[in-house]
């Protein structure tokens, strides 16, 4: 998971300069309560004799007026500073058409960008370009946050928000979903994948392209992920992930596995061994089908 005080945008390193002022400020009174206290007990301590009446302090107006004056002008001076923090950080939430729109599902992420490409998990953008983000929910509420790009934004059913999503260097920046959403919410992960501009061209252009028709045993799995109604659910629009392009995948199931033949099997055999709680129900396999299932989602590049 990336860092808030490691930003990469604009958004970010405003946010990350109220953070930071906030954390001094409170660090410096904590500082001089701490001095007081210590002052205080040595000063005051018991010292083994008689005890005395001290000399009693019935009001200072002067005193009055700093505790009450200072601690306004710093709640003041917070207070202009965030609302002028979020202000410039704000995308415009009115209905606009988005550079790429974002959906939160139980639990995974998946991104949709205006030439109909789909990714999953993965979402790529260019570095150095700042994107107006859609950010929905199909089931329940999550929350969008990659801490070193933007700022969290809840994805709430049926009420879509707007973000600003930018990285100003090209890297894979970690994110998550960091509102509770149910049994796999801490494997609801994502990555952003920030390119140059040229490589993101090239690769919204080959996420539009259709992989070559199977041959072979792949061929034979291509009939099963049809026959089995494996395409009711994962295909864009569907239930589930969608699996175009599902080779080229570092991870599956929202960060929790490799993609890997042993994992993606598994995830084919035993799903809620995969990932409990999931919603793929379990489908009998052979091990005959399962193979040439696997072959089939080997060309899905």
């Amino acid at each position: 998971m990336g860092s808030l005080l490691s930003p990469h945008s604009a958004q970010t390193h405003l946010i990350a300069e109220v953070f930071s002022l906030v954390l001094v400020i409170a660090g410096a009174i904590f500082l001089v309560v701490a001095v007081g206290v210590a002052y205080s007990s040595v000063r005051y301590r018991s010292r083994g004799v008689a005890a005395t009446e001290p000399r009693q302090i019935l009001g200072s107006r002067n005193l009055e007026i700093l505790w009450t004056l200072a601690p306004l002008a710093i709640v003041t001076g917070l207070f202009v500073i965030t609302v002028r923090a979020m202000i410039l950080i704000d995308a415009p939430q009115q209905s606009a058409q988005p550079d790429l729109t974002i959906t939160g599902h139980q639990w995974w992420w998946d991104a949709r960008y205006p030439n109909g490409a789909v990714a999953t998990g993965d979402i790529h953008i260019p570095a150095e370009r700042r994107l107006l983000v859609r950010i929905e929910s199909s089931d329940v509420i999550h929350d969008f946050w990659a801490p070193e790009l933007a700022r969290k934004m809840d994805a709430v059913p049926g009420r879509p928000s707007y973000i600003w999503l930018e990285a100003d260097t090209p890297g894979t920046y970690s994110g998550a979903c960091s509102e509770f959403c149910g049994a796999q919410h801490a494997w609801m992960r994502f990555r952003v994948i920030a390119q140059p501009e040229a490589d993101f061209e090239a690769w919204l252009k080959r996420q539009t392209q259709s992989p070559p028709a199977p041959t072979g045993v792949a061929a034979e799995g291509a009939r099963l992920f049809q026959a089995k109604k494996c395409a009711d659910c994962h295909s864009s629009g569907g239930k589930g992930p969608d699996l175009a392009h599902l080779a080229t995948r570092a991870l599956l199931g929202g960060g929790i596995s490799p993609n890997t033949p042993e994992t993606l099997a598994l995830w084919l055999t035993n799903p809620q061994a995969a990932k409990p709680g999931n919603r793929m129900p379990d489908t009998p396999l052979s091990a005959s089908e399962r193979d040439a299932l696997l072959a089939y989602l080997e060309t899905l590049r």
